[in-house]
């Protein structure tokens, strides 16, 4: 791939965000990332993406309606999930929701299918997470099936059969982009090399380096599976600011209260200063001046093999006019900057 290529995009999970001295209702939430879309064009970049959670102070529970809000806002950037929790969501519902957004949008809908690290969504439709695996294979093939397949005639354990089913509207031939989000498994890696799907590297924590092993692992699959290797990508956190120590203060303000919570949610080790900045010097936050982020995105994609970059750019409570000022430079200067370092290095991926 070229470096001209490379793309760079944002996700979003719908946190709320703080004007002044006042926090954003979850409806003033929800129009404001239509904004920040609209603003990821003007600046530039190719990507932007919601996940889906349901827990306080997020709001991105209906992805695809705040995708296809955001498709009428803008005219050329891609519009996707980060990620989409199949296990609990119906393929055949899923299908008609992004085949519309697709139509909406003039053929930017794309999707990255995941099986959830945050397990909310399993009580809140009714499933068990005995099932884990299972409604994830399960509903993976029934999905692959309808954007590629017409009719579909199918059946499993995880929902009623399907006998000659035609969908509409249709995807394109082929279907939308579809991706595989891996936050660490080796057999979801090998799952979307099975599939000939490319693979999106959700890196939360530690050297995103030590996922190269990962990379490895997914052409090896990919060349037994008979595949073509496909795009590779990393999702990762961060800010850019005007100065390394605007952007540092900033996401430690609201960065350590989150990383704090999920310390004791998930027995994370607890948040501190020396641990933070050691995540930005050599582990996976991406916080500083336009320069230091973009050398450090051009090192994870030479390492990873990458040709995607997605910053997750929203933490609770983080000010609007921050938020706006990563979008803008990331797009006018980071994007840039990077390409031309990997441009010395054509054959980075």
């Amino acid at each position: 791939m070229a470096a001209a290529d490379f793309e760079l995009g944002l996700n979003s999970f719908g946190e709320v965000a703080t004007d002044g001295d006042r926090t954003l209702s979850d409806a003033e939430t929800v129009r404001l990332l239509v904004d920040e879309a609209r603003l990821a064009e003007s600046a530039g970049l190719d990507v932007f993406s919601v996940g889906e959670h349901y827990r306080e102070g997020h709001n991105d529970s209906a992805a695809p309606v705040l995708l296809a809000a955001a498709a009428t806002a803008t005219e050329r950037i891609r519009l996707g999930t980060s990620v989409t929790v199949l296990s609990t969501n119906d393929p055949v519902r899923l299908y008609h929701e992004f085949s519309t957004l697709d139509a909406v949008s003039n053929g930017r809908a794309q999707v990255i299918l995941g099986r959830a690290s945050a397990t909310e969504s399993f009580p809140l439709f009714g499933y068990d997470l005995a099932d884990y695996e299972r409604l994830f294979e399960e509903k993976l093939d029934l999905f692959l099936r309808l954007r590629q397949d017409e009719p579909v005639t199918w059946s499993g354990t995880v929902r009623s059969p399907l006998t000659a089913q035609r969908l509409h509207p249709r995807m394109p031939a082929g279907g939308i982009p579809t991706w595989i989000g891996v936050g660490g498994s080796p057999n979801s890696v090998i799952r979307a090399a099975r599939h000939g799907l490319p693979l999106m590297l959700a890196i939360i924590g530690g050297r995103p380096q030590r996922f190269a092993g990962h990379v490895d692992l997914y052409t090896r699959a990919l060349e037994q599976f008979g595949h073509t290797l496909p795009p590779i990508g990393q999702h990762s956190l961060g800010l850019v600011a005007d100065t390394d120590e605007e952007a540092v203060e900033t996401w430690w303000r609201y960065w350590q209260p989150v990383a704090t919570a999920l310390a004791a949610e998930r027995g994370f080790y607890k948040p501190d200063r020396a641990r933070y900045e050691a995540e930005i010097d050599h582990g996976a936050l991406f916080v500083g001046s336009p320069e230091t982020v973009a050398q450090k995105i051009a090192t994870v994609a030479r390492d990873l093999r990458l040709s995607r970059f997605d910053l997750k750019y929203d933490i609770m409570h983080l000010p609007r006019e921050a938020r706006a000022r990563t979008i803008h430079l990331l797009g006018s200067a980071v994007a840039p900057r990077v390409r031309e370092l990997l441009a010395k290095e054509p054959n980075h991926v």
